[in-house]
């Protein structure tokens, strides 16, 4: 699975996502410009210690996104999507683009892409939901559709016993 980044600003919410990446596997996609330098201490607070699990690919633009992903699955999420993102059954090699924090998407990019634009469903007349817990209701979606692939589906008590 692929998380794709256009643009964000803000570094902790990048720093967010990253940790929800480096736990699940899947791999993150930073399409430029940066809202901030990838040094920011702010953006490696919020991955913690999982940076080096990371997966992570930079691209200049958009355009170079799509040339270097050809073949892939692209799903945009939007608020303005007219598909709820849980009615798609997600395939391999899926990626989960999402926008700017301040913008989202380009309309463009949007409305060539009209089948493929998902909302995550939420009160009228709200702006949206924060770009980390997004990234997270999509992400786990796909993985559970997918059966959580590679992924612990027990914890384990680090006092005390399960019986």
């Amino acid at each position: 699975m692929n998380v794709v980044l256009v643009e964000p600003q803000i570094p902790q919410n990048t720093g967010n996502i990253a940790r929800t990446c480096a736990v699940t596997g899947a791999r993150l996609h930073l399409v430029k410009p940066l809202g901030f330098e990838v040094t920011d201490r702010n953006l490696k607070r919020a991955g913690l210690d999982y940076w080096h699990e990371l997966d992570i690919t930079y691209y200049n633009g958009l355009e170079d996104f799509f040339t270097r992903n050809k073949g892939g699955n692209f799903y945009y999420f939007t608020t303005k999507g007219l598909n709820t993102y849980s009615n798609v059954k997600f395939p391999n090699d899926s990626y989960l683009i999402f926008g700017r924090e301040d913008a989202g998407l380009p309309e463009s990019l949007l409305v060539k892409n009209k089948e493929s634009c998902l909302r995550i469903p939420m009160r009228p007349r709200l702006r949206s939901l924060n770009l980390s817990n997004s990234v997270a209701i999509a992400v786990y979606e796909v993985l559970r559709q997918w059966d959580f692939p590679d992924l612990a589906s027990e914890g384990q008590l680090t006092k005390y016993t399960w019986n």
